[in-house]
């Protein structure tokens, strides 16, 4: 069984091992990408990258998990829990059920920028084995919505 992940916001498309934080460069998380958010677009609005429940919802990250049991983690910024959820907005609540695309946080990566911390955006599948995810989109610019990775829950 194949999950479609999304692309939750634009910007350009990294490898986990180049997101400055061990903990998502080192795959202990899941294995996934990162997104480096577009700077010129103003406050973007993250979206779902699957279909499911929002079963973690804190202002700086989320979790979804889909029919199939896959959780998708999308972590908007490194270390902005920090921040207590300043620059954020939800626009979603734990438990709610959700189609690919829908609106959950919105942030402006330029005020990441300016506390001093990574607007980088890991998003990874939970629990997943090390380097699972194929990620062609690396190296690239992505919109909002477009396919981000797939991964084989079989």
């Amino acid at each position: 069984m194949s999950v479609s992940v999304l692309a939750p916001l634009p910007g350009r498309v990294l490898a986990l091992a180049d997101v400055p934080d061990p903990v998502f460069a080192d795959q202990l998380v899941g294995s996934g990408v990162a997104i480096d958010p577009a700077r010129d677009r103003g406050p973007i609005e993250v979206i779902a990258p699957i279909a499911g429940k929002i079963v973690k919802l804190h202002p700086h990250a989320f979790v979804i998990v889909g029919a199939t049991g896959t959780g998708v983690l999308v972590h908007l910024g490194i270390d902005t829990v920090k921040l207590a959820g300043e620059g954020f907005t939800l626009l979603a609540a734990e438990g709610d059920e959700l189609d690919a695309g829908a609106p959950i946080v919105r942030f402006d990566p330029t005020q990441i920028d300016d506390t001093g911390y990574s607007a980088v955006c890991p998003i990874v599948v939970m629990d997943s084995a090390r380097d699972s995810v194929s990620a062609p989109a690396v190296g690239t610019d992505i919109d909002s919505g477009a396919a981000l990775f797939d991964w084989n829950a079989g």
